[in-house]
């Protein structure tokens, strides 16, 4: 193969390189933003919900730019970094009433998924006061979803992309770095899960875990086009068993080793966390392990 770079699992040819050449050619006035908006139009590259792969085709460009193989016009505007600007929730009022009985008198139970919604800024804030991690901005594909009961919010789940590299689970499905990369946005994380702490329901985690296990793969495909095929979270043994998550059958994978992805050596740099995870479909492996 005439493979002038690999980037993110494609091979990119001369021929392609020379095909962006032409269109910086072309069009000479045009800024980066622009040509990556043609390009993706030129090669049909696009999301599973049909929009451009905006991000990734400029991250290409620039990778090919830096390596000689073609010119990109000077860079015109720096848009702000949301995380970078991002802002501390503002604390929110709710009704801290005790809930307490059984689960079938809470019942019925809402989920709602509140992103881009006018019920964002309750859930943010929420999460900010009542979760150990407080609140962090979620990067790529996420979701989160309020539970209530009646009009009371009763708990929170925030879903997110998953890690790109995580040995308990990569082993666990056994697939090779080339379907990693390509199938890992078919593995949903779930970054937070809150029950308000006035809500004193027994068994309710584990029922709201099954739940939404349950809902998960069909909210990610009205939102992101594509569904998800397994579940996957960290349960801190310092702070919690993870007593409902093994109530709602999701696994035991193993242990994070506490470096993250940012840590410049092989010493732990954060807490060891167990890594636990729970099949969404039928044939997981196969559907992941495919490229």
């Amino acid at each position: 193969m005439d493979s002038i770079l690999r980037f993110r699992g494609r091979h990119v040819t001369s021929r392609e390189v020379a095909e962006i050449n032409e269109l910086i050619q072309a069009n000479p006035q045009a800024s980066r933003r622009a040509l990556s908006a043609m390009l993706c139009e030129r090669w049909r590259w696009v999301q599973a919900n049909g929009h451009p792969k905006a991000m990734v085709c400029r991250s290409l460009m620039l990778a090919l730019a830096r390596g000689g193989h073609i010119t990109l016009p000077a860079v015109r505007h720096i848009p702000p970094n949301p995380l970078a600007r991002h802002r501390t929730p503002a604390p929110v009022s709710v009704d801290r009433t005790p809930i307490r009985g059984t689960l079938a008198s809470l019942r019925p139970l809402t989920f709602v998924q509140v992103r881009r919604s006018a019920e964002e800024r309750l859930f943010d804030g929420l999460i900010e006061a009542h979760h150990y991690l407080g609140y962090s901005q979620p990067v790529g594909e996420h979701l989160k979803v309020l539970v209530m009961a009646g009009d009371r919010p009763v708990a929170c789940f925030a879903w997110s992309s998953a890690p790109r590299h995580l040995g308990p689970r990569d082993r666990f499905i056994g697939w090779s770095a080339e379907a990693r990369r390509e199938n890992v946005h078919f593995i949903a994380y779930n970054t937070r899960f809150l029950i308000l702490p006035w809500v004193e329901v027994p068994h309710l985690a584990s029922h709201l875990l099954a739940k939404m296990t349950r809902m998960l793969p069909g909210e990610w495909q009205r939102a992101y086009g594509h569904p998800v095929y397994f579940a996957e979270t960290f349960v801190d043994p310092a702070r919690f068993s993870g007593t409902c998550y093994r109530a709602a059958n999701w696994v035991y994978l193993g242990e994070t080793t506490g470096r993250g992805k940012d840590a410049p050596t092989k010493r732990p740099t954060r807490p060891i966390k167990h890594v636990l995870g729970y099949p969404l479909a039928r044939r997981f492996r196969e559907r992941l392990r495919q490229r």
